[in-house]
């Protein structure tokens, strides 16, 4: 092995493990490691359909977080690395003479800003989105340009709202105009696709491994023994912990699949799918797959909605047995809103569990991959009982290799585009534009 940088690779029957930077093997290729030496900057978007109850969202008080109102409280140890921003709004969510379809609009326009052509047929529009446009400057330097996860799977044709494809509603993440790109909600296929070689024999080797109920660790493992004689006492400790999280979410993706798979008395059911029961082992799942993707440096930017716009999926785990799209529209019902706000509340704690197993992956330089990603979480949808598209609820969670400031309440002028937000996270992931979808500027963050 002459040369290794942070994207070592051990490789086996159909697999590549992808490993995180090691300092025994940086000293070992001195110019590899200046030329790792500055912080990788990376990109997340995370959606929520149906808006949020923003009484319980934003805080009381402008400036340096203080108390985080309920809905947010289980971020409170990541305080230090969040702003809660008020103020933005989604111009080309809004009617704008199309009628109903809030929902279609709201999601599809989350990323791209762009007024979503008003059909249930082939000839869907939208625009490229700000992960695309991200992934265009940065996606040649890694495997994948981008990640596209997912929780509820979604259609690329039929209505699914007031007269709009189900594309728009189902798709955060858009190519170009006329092509949504697809989100994987399975996560045996997204660990394939991360830890396979994506070669012709991948299917073949992922069936081998599953008959002998291997871990794709087990091809790799005489090339591991190997690089851990090169390594240092603490490199030694980190490759083991990186492995060791590896074999974890492949063998918790395989229970998941015992327990999917497991047969039911009836001779005409439906193959599951292959995803966990729970629908928070299932998010927290897919959390773990984007951590580990970004640990290995094979994406920079990546997206993971959730649920599709309009969803109306209970949620019993917490007591409610509602749907969440009809508990959305409350009419101010107090039974309702506390419902909703539960709803919200899981989700913040999902999204509390990606915060700490970003804040665990260690980089190279003693930072975390928290530290060095900017991550956007929010919906298209302010109130969903308003159906607005105003006063959005809009969080940023990292600090971009210390170029984002955090720990903030920023409020901004009414009806700021939720574009001009992007714009600054361009600036910063070194791929600036003039403008995208409806911008007016960049907002000053």
């Amino acid at each position: 092995m002459n040369r290794v940088d942070r994207r070592t690779m051990l490789k086996g029957l159909g697999t590549v493990v992808a490993l995180p930077f090691l300092e025994s093997l940086a000293a070992a290729a001195p110019a590899a490691a200046a030329t790792k030496s500055a912080a990788v900057k990376r990109a997340a978007f995370v959606y929520v359909p149906n808006g949020v109850h923003l009484p319980d969202f934003f805080p009381a008080a402008e400036g340096k977080l203080g108390k985080l109102p309920d809905i947010l409280a289980p971020l409170e140890g990541f305080k230090d690395k969040l702003n809660v921003i008020h103020g933005l709004a989604l111009d080309k969510a809004r009617a704008n003479g199309d009628g109903p379809g809030d929902h279609a609009r709201a999601m599809s326009a989350f990323l791209t800003g762009r007024q979503a052509r008003k059909t249930h047929g082939a000839d869907i529009r939208s625009g490229i989105s700000a992960d695309q446009h991200i992934a265009g400057a940065v996606g040649d330097k890694t495997r994948f340009p981008s990640l596209e996860l997912g929780i509820e799977r979604g259609q690329q044709a039929g209505n699914c709202d007031s007269g709009y494809s189900c594309a728009y509603s189902s798709n955060l993440s858009w190519r170009g105009e006329t092509t949504p790109n697809a989100k994987e909600t399975d996560p045996k296929a997204v660990f394939d696709r991360l830890f396979g070689d994506g070669g012709k024999d991948q299917a073949a080797s992922r069936a081998k491994r599953d008959a002998y109920n291997k871990s794709v660790l087990d091809f790799v493992l005489d090339d591991a023994k190997q690089l851990n004689k090169t390594l240092g006492q603490s490199d030694q400790r980190k490759m083991d912990e990186y492995l060791a999280s590896v074999r974890e979410v492949e063998q918790r993706i395989q229970r998941a699949m015992v327990e999917g798979d497991r047969p039911k008395p009836k001779t005409d059911m439906k193959r599951p799918d292959g995803t966990p029961k729970e629908l928070q082992d299932h998010i927290r799942l897919m959390c773990d797959l984007m951590v580990l993707a970004f640990q290995t440096d094979s994406t920079r930017v990546a997206t993971l909605p959730f649920a599709n716009d309009g969803s109306n999926r209970p949620y019993k785990m917490i007591d409610v047995g509602e749907g969440h799209h009809d508990l959305s529209h409350h009419g101010k019902n107090a039974d309702k809103q506390a419902k909703l706000k539960k709803i919200n509340t899981f989700h913040i704690q999902q999204l509390a569990y990606l915060c700490e197993k970003l804040r665990a992956a260690k980089e190279a330089d003693g930072t975390t991959l928290l530290d060095n990603l900017m991550l956007v979480y929010g919906s298209g949808i302010g109130d969903g009982d308003r159906h607005n598209h105003d006063d959005l609820p809009i969080l940023t969670l990292g600090t971009g290799a210390g170029s984002l400031e955090a720990g903030r309440y920023l409020k901004y002028k009414f009806d700021t585009p939720l574009m001009n937000l992007y714009m600054a996270i361009f600036e910063r992931m070194g791929c600036p534009t003039k403008s995208f979808g409806d911008s007016t500027g960049v907002l000053k963050i």
